[in-house]
């Protein structure tokens, strides 16, 4: 799904202190201050921090839809929908033989920026361009979610136009 947005004039944005300070302060070294871009392009999976657990056979395969919903006021309603897997913040960090429970992960243009525990997140204004907007899914103990070598998530692209 492609959409397209208009912000108004004089607004301003928060993507994230440490993402902005990571994006200059790697133009100014040259040095990656970022793990995930690396981890990335090598394996095309969304964290380097987390290990990857494959979904074994005869397990239901748990499936995400995100849809983006422009506020009618500024910003986005990001709506996961979930098949086959439960949002269970109260189990953070716990080891857990369920492959159909855990939490989100939320990327912006491949870096990660938060956790998501429930099925709708509000995400603020976005700077003009074109921004890849993912979420993947994670077990309770941090595991990124496998089906046949493939991040369990979905991806969507937010055009904003100057």
């Amino acid at each position: 799904m492609n959409c397209q947005f208009n912000i108004r004039k004089n607004q301003t944005f928060v993507l994230g202190f440490s993402l902005f300070l990571g994006t200059i302060l790697s133009g100014i070294t040259g040095l990656s201050v970022s793990p995930i871009q690396a981890h990335e392009q090598q394996h095309h999976s969304s964290s380097s921090d987390h290990k990857s657990i494959a979904i074994p056979p005869g397990q239901p395969i748990p499936k995400v839809d995100l849809i983006v919903h422009p506020d009618a006021r500024q910003g986005w309603n990001l709506e996961l929908k979930l098949t086959d897997f439960q949002l269970t913040p109260e189990n953070i960090n716990q080891v857990s033989d369920s492959y159909q429970q855990g939490h989100a992960h939320l990327y912006i243009n491949g870096k990660k920026v938060t956790r998501i525990y429930g099925n709708w997140y509000y995400l603020s204004e976005l700077p003009p361009g074109r921004h890849e907007i993912r979420v993947g899914l994670t077990g309770n103990n941090h595991e990124i979610l496998m089906i046949q070598n493939q991040e369990i998530g979905d991806t969507e692209i937010i055009e904003v136009k100057k």
